[in-house]
């Protein structure tokens, strides 16, 4: 299956990918990356050099520590500013901090049918696909100068990658696919307009509705809501008995943000050290069974923890049967980035059923290394405009997929790899 490309604003081109590596990335930036070397070596004259004015107490954690504010001259035709900064990654020169501008991630995937009959998982991988206000991220109190009237008026360029693993058919993961990352854009401009005056606590709380009103949207639909793109469809999308996990992360250069619904996964390999960012959903949890018979529901033992006995997740887009005891409410988890931070995994419960986390990150950690050392650096965007997915990461994907299947994963088997090293430091061999 090809691409469709979906033109959301002037700035902003969204590529759909389903099973095929065909793609195009518009609007990429040169810059790839994300560590204190990187940065070191921009071009200040093909960068934008740009620092804020922040308070004291901005939190450690989050990386940002500019003290003044210096904004570049920027043409009319230019692409709305974004400040990007990164945990550990800040270079300071007289008091002005440079952050990178549009960097563009480096991935790769692999969805395949395995031992399963039919193919019931769906992915998207969106870049660029919206921007999101730099408040939301930091949680901090930030003055901004030389004519930016408030901190909602700097947003950063964020990413979407998202795995869809369907079950009772194919249907509502093929609609999630082409939906979530729509909807969430939607959202995400409500967002942009709600943010002025908000109080810092309700930072967080405002990102996480984002994620939620967007997830219970695309659940409407499925149920046979008016959808905005298709205003006179009013069927339902698939039978009831037909669902779809989602887990959706958002990259931008500064955080990671997953919103999970069932039972796929995102791990963070930090270092050597494999952070899951996402807690799957099962009937079994304490927290969920409790919800589940608080409304009146059961959870049976029937080849494993089931709702009703049916589904082994307790959370999931569709399954219109097993409400209200089944919901599409995702759970959220926003980490600021860090220079130890190697690769993010995105996969179906296909992946996770046969490897723990700390397999998947060690596996796909020296998949890339291997090939860089073999192959030498990731060709950037102007040197090869047709590159839609890293090598590096796409080999790390399919290795992961086929270790699945060695290990005897019974399910389909959807990866995402993102590669979150700017540069790996290898030469190319010629």
């Amino acid at each position: 299956m090809g691409i469709t490309c979906l033109s959301l604003s002037s700035q902003t081109t969204v590529s759909l990918f389903s099973h095929s590596m065909e793609g195009d990335v518009s609007n990429s930036s040169n810059i790839e990356g994300g560590s204190v070397e990187d940065l070191t070596m921009l071009d200040v004259d093909s960068s934008i050099s740009i620092s804020i004015d922040c308070f004291k107490n901005v939190n450690n954690d989050v990386g940002m520590s500019a003290e003044t504010v210096r904004l570049g001259d920027v043409g009319a035709d230019s692409v709305p500013i974004n400040v990007v900064s990164e945990s550990n990654s800040l270079v300071q020169e007289s008091n002005c901090a440079r952050y990178m501008f549009d960097y563009m991630p480096l991935w790769g995937h692999s969805s395949i049918c395995g031992r399963r009959s039919e193919m019931e998982d769906s992915f998207a991988v969106s870049p660029q696909f919206s921007k999101i206000p730099l408040r939301i991220l930091t949680n901090q109190p930030v003055m901004v100068t030389d004519g930016l009237s408030s901190t909602s008026s700097i947003h950063l360029t964020c990413h979407f990658f998202g795995v869809y693993d369907g079950h009772g058919g194919f249907q509502v993961a093929n609609y999630c696919r082409e939906r979530v990352h729509l909807a969430l854009v939607d959202e995400m401009e409500n967002l942009k307009e709600d943010i002025e005056g908000s109080s810092e606590d309700n930072c967080f709380k405002q990102l996480e509705r984002v994620f939620i009103n967007c997830f219970q949207k695309v659940d409407n639909e499925v149920a046979g809501a008016t959808a905005s793109t298709d205003s006179d469809s009013k069927e339902p999308i698939a039978p009831e008995t037909v669902g779809s996990t989602a887990v959706v992360a958002i990259l931008c250069s500064s955080h990671i943000i997953v919103s999970n619904c069932g039972d796929s996964r995102a791990v963070l390999c930090r270092g050597k050290e494999a952070l899951a960012l996402s807690v799957d959903h099962k009937p079994n949890r304490e927290d969920e069974r409790a919800r589940i018979e608080a409304d009146g529901g059961k959870v049976i033992q029937w080849n494993g923890y089931r709702v009703l006995g049916v589904l082994a997740m307790s959370r999931a887009i569709g399954d219109r049967y097993l409400k209200p005891w089944v919901i599409p409410k995702p759970e959220v988890t926003c980490v600021p980035r860090m220079k130890e931070d190697e690769c993010l995994i995105i996969a179906s419960d296909g992946l996770w059923d046969v490897m723990t986390n700390e397999e998947v990150c060690n596996a796909a950690r020296r998949r890339i290394l291997h090939w860089h050392k073999n192959n030498g650096t990731t060709p950037s965007t102007s040197e090869n405009e047709e590159v839609c997915a890293d090598p590096a990461a796409q080999a790390a994907a399919i290795y992961l997929s086929k270790l699945a299947l060695q290990k005897g994963s019974n399910d389909n088997i959807t990866v995402i790899v993102v590669d979150l090293k700017a540069q790996r430091k290898f030469k190319n061999r010629r």
